[in-house]
């Protein structure tokens, strides 16, 4: 899906107001959802979430936490809804046999560093990952979903985008009010420059972690080098001014919708353009998946990290969780 341009648009117009009232109706049946309660894992639940529809940067901030967590000698397992694929699930996901056609982007990428897995029904696969010896969970998504209680709940928001034009869909990106999200956040993570004003949207005590997204080794192989960058992503213009920003010389570019299922006339025909540019054909890890196999090693990834301004407050919401974890000496 790609998000409509007037989602972005402060200033309204005439279209999102004639919205307004599906919008009332979805915040209400939202909200409604929200009330009911969840089941309680006997390990400790983080959840990466956000008020809007499309990327914020969940995937990576739950890698970078997943990491964190490893570090420690803790069991993390990932869960997720594997949106954009057809299995429901509960399922974990072996990057070998399943495809991101059956699970989702996602879903392979936090596969590819440990156990991973899809549910539609959150609580069913946290209790799959329990069994499987998961001694935390940490959900890419789900601040929306009742149905797993979190011990931890971060509301990622990206500084280029922000939370839109601060309607609830379909007049807006927002899933639900800002507030209702924050509130039950337990500290909100601003990736990148605020360039959007979102801190100002936040609630004055809640606490406002910065990050940014900062290139892979692969990028310094890359600098100064002509490259011929595509991706289907919520937000590729990020993607863009990350080449940009890491001395790569954008020859030429190409923006599919989220989630885009690329097939082998799409590959040919990007392939055939880079060439035709005299650079290297670039894309995201995401997108990576969803390209057909036989094309992939003509294809170079760049990876993103996220670097966080102050580490020790991550590492501070993250200990007394971490605590609650025997881990075998």
């Amino acid at each position: 899906m790609r998000a409509p341009g007037f989602w972005r648009e402060s200033g309204g117009g005439l279209l999102p107001l004639l919205l307004t009232p599906a919008s009332a109706v979805y915040a209400a049946a939202t909200a409604r959802r929200m009330r009911r309660s969840g089941w309680r894992a006997p390990v400790p639940v983080i959840c990466c979430g956000n008020a809007t529809a499309g990327g914020s940067g969940k995937t990576t901030a739950a890698l970078d936490i997943g990491q964190r967590l490893a570090n420690r000698g803790i069991a993390v397992h990932y869960l997720l809804r594997g949106y954009g694929g057809t299995l429901k699930g509960p399922l974990r996901v072996d990057p070998a046999v399943h495809d991101s056609m059956a699970v989702g982007d996602e879903a392979l990428l936090l596969a590819a560093e440990r156990p991973a897995w899809i549910s539609a029904d959150r609580a069913a696969g946290a209790r799959a990952a329990v069994e499987a010896g998961a001694q935390a969970i940490v959900m890419d998504d789900g601040l929306q979903n009742p149905t797993l209680e979190k011990d931890l709940s971060l509301l990622i928001v990206d500084g280029g985008y922000g939370f839109g034009n601060g309607r609830i869909i379909p007049a807006g990106p927002l899933r639900e009010p800002v507030s209702a999200a924050a509130a039950r956040s337990r500290a909100a993570v601003l990736i990148g420059p605020d360039e959007a004003g979102a801190a100002a949207m936040l609630p004055p005590g809640l606490p406002v972690l910065r990050a940014a997204l900062k290139p892979g080794p692969e990028a310094e192989l890359l600098s100064g080098q002509p490259v011929f960058a595509f991706c289907g992503i919520a937000n590729p213009l990020k993607f863009f001014a990350t080449l940009t920003e890491a001395g790569m010389v954008l020859a030429g570019r190409e923006a599919f919708a989220d989630h885009y299922p690329f097939d082998d006339g799409d590959m040919r025909d990007l392939l055939a353009e880079a060439e035709a540019l005299r650079a290297i054909p670039v894309t995201t890890r995401k997108d990576y998946v969803r390209i057909p196999p036989a094309f992939r090693s003509r294809v170079t990834v760049v990876t993103v990290r996220l670097e966080w301004s102050e580490p020790a407050q991550i590492e501070a919401l993250l200990e007394p969780l971490a605590q609650r974890i025997p881990v075998p000496a």
